[in-house]
This record gives structure tokens, C-alpha cells and sequence, in this order.
């Protein structure tokens, strides 16, 4: 949930921006959330470099070389947030966030099920991790709906 506040409030002050100081271009809703996506995953990506062993308690036990997958997944956030910027790359780029996102499902799950705490410092309440599920969908509907 961290992560759709995130991607609602960087929209919703880039469509503000464009509107007060009319810039037609961030006046565009569908701009603005692309904006927002790259921003959002570029800095996921950064904390999965910055402080990787936060997050290889989602994967250790049942995935092999966590901090690799780990580091591996933030270079790729941060690679194809950006791609998300650069009109030849920004179809591949929301492909690759797809595909991401599908495959780290199942980390989300795994934290649910067993009850951890969320990433981040985030609640490790059974209604908040569980919940988490529900947003990878609208995360991937987000993301196709910026490139289309």
C-alpha cells in the first residue's frame, strides 16, 4: 500500500504541477502516472541496492542466492523504471516491470503465509501483508495502462 500512495501522490502532484503552471504535456493523466511508476520503482530499486539483506528474509529457505536475487531485481527495477521514460524502450520496460512484479508474487505470498513482517518496517498484521497481494494486480494494470 506504501508503494499505490506513493504512485497516487507523485501522480496527483505532477497533474497539480502541469495544471498551475500550465505545462500541457503534465496536464496529461496517463503522463503523469508513467511519471510516477518510473520514480516509484526507480527508488524500490535503489533501497533493494542500499540495503539488501532487509529483504532476503522474503526468499531465503526456499529460493537459492537471495542477496544475488535481491540485488538483481533492484538493478532491473531501476533499469526498466527508467525505460519507462525513453519512448523506443518504454513498451520492453513495462514488460519487464510485468514480468517482475509476477515473479515476486510469490515472495509476497510467502510473507503472508508466514506471517512476516512487510518490507520496510511496514506492519507484519495478517491484514496489512495479505493485503499486499490485492495491489500487485492494480500495480500491473497501472503500468500497462502508462504504455499503451
Amino acid at each position: 500500500m506504501a508503494f499505490l500512495s506513493g504512485l497516487l501522490t507523485i501522480g496527483l502532484l505532477l497533474l497539480l504541477t502541469g495544471h498551475l503552471f500550465s505545462i500541457t504535456w503534465l496536464q496529461q493523466l496517463h503522463n503523469d502516472a508513467m511519471i510516477a511508476a518510473a520514480v516509484m520503482f526507480v527508488m524500490i530499486g535503489v533501497m533493494h541496492l542500499a540495503t539488501p539483506r532487509k529483504l532476503t528474509y522474503m526468499i531465503e529457505g526456499w529460493l537459492p542466492y537471495a542477496l544475488e536475487l535481491v540485488l538483481i531485481s533492484g538493478v532491473l527495477e531501476i533499469v526498466f523504471g527508467i525505460g519507462l521514460l525513453v519512448p523506443a524502450a518504454r513498451i520492453y520496460a513495462a514488460w519487464g516491470l510485468i514480468l517482475l512484479l509476477i515473479m515476486m508474487f510469490p515472495a509476497n505470498i510467502y510473507v503472508a503465509v508466514k506471517q512476516l513482517p512487510a518490507p520496510g518496517g511496514l506492519p507484519a498484521k495478517p491484514w496489512y501483508t495479505w493485503s499486499r497481494l490485492a495491489f500487485q494486480p492494480v500495480y500491473i494494470a497501472w503500468i500497462w495502462w502508462c504504455v499503451r
